[in-house]
């Protein structure tokens, strides 16, 4: 049920290339689908999808990238995410660690109940986290959008010059 009956490679190869295709310029994907990875980082569940897509309209990014971007954010990520979002809040806050959450106990409704203690630290923690995911994801995407798109170029002159020397024979 949660495997792809293709594989991983063939899904992410498919995703690749509907980001590649997507209208826009290489930086318009790529800050779109970077916002929303650094969305993905915030503990704000149910609100990825909006967060990220103001976020791109602020950046200039495209709104489709933003929401294919959001998910970095799944249930397999979610609690490493979770954890190193606390984890970095708290330290940034100055929250002591004698009362460190365990991963097994870091759940939604532990980080609803508890928004001084878990919340608030995942904010901080989250926001830190998103922007230096946001350089990671924005720049390796750039350049991928870029080279698919000269790919997609030269293809099509090649298919151009083809078919002019067609019609010349």
């Amino acid at each position: 049920m949660f495997w792809p009956r293709a594989g991983w490679r063939r899904s992410s190869a498919y995703v690749g290339h509907r980001i590649g295709r997507l209208p826009g310029t290489p930086y318009s994907i790529a800050a779109g689908f970077a916002c929303g990875a650094a969305v993905s980082f915030t503990p704000f569940i149910g609100f990825h999808f909006l967060l990220a897509a103001g976020l791109a309209l602020i950046l200039r990014g495209n709104l489709l990238a933003s929401a294919i971007g959001t998910v970095v954010g799944n249930p397999w990520t979610f609690p490493g995410i979770w954890l190193a979002t606390y984890r970095v809040g708290a330290m940034v806050s100055g929250h002591s660690h004698g009362g460190e959450v365990a991963v097994r106990h870091l759940t939604l409704t532990m980080i609803l109940d508890h928004p001084g203690q878990v919340f608030l630290p995942m904010v901080i923690g989250g926001t830190l986290l998103g922007i230096v995911a946001w350089f990671l994801f924005f720049f390796p995407v750039r350049a991928a959008v870029s080279a698919y798109h000269a790919r997609r170029v030269l293809r099509r002159t090649k298919k151009a010059r083809h078919r002019k020397l067609e019609l010349e024979v």
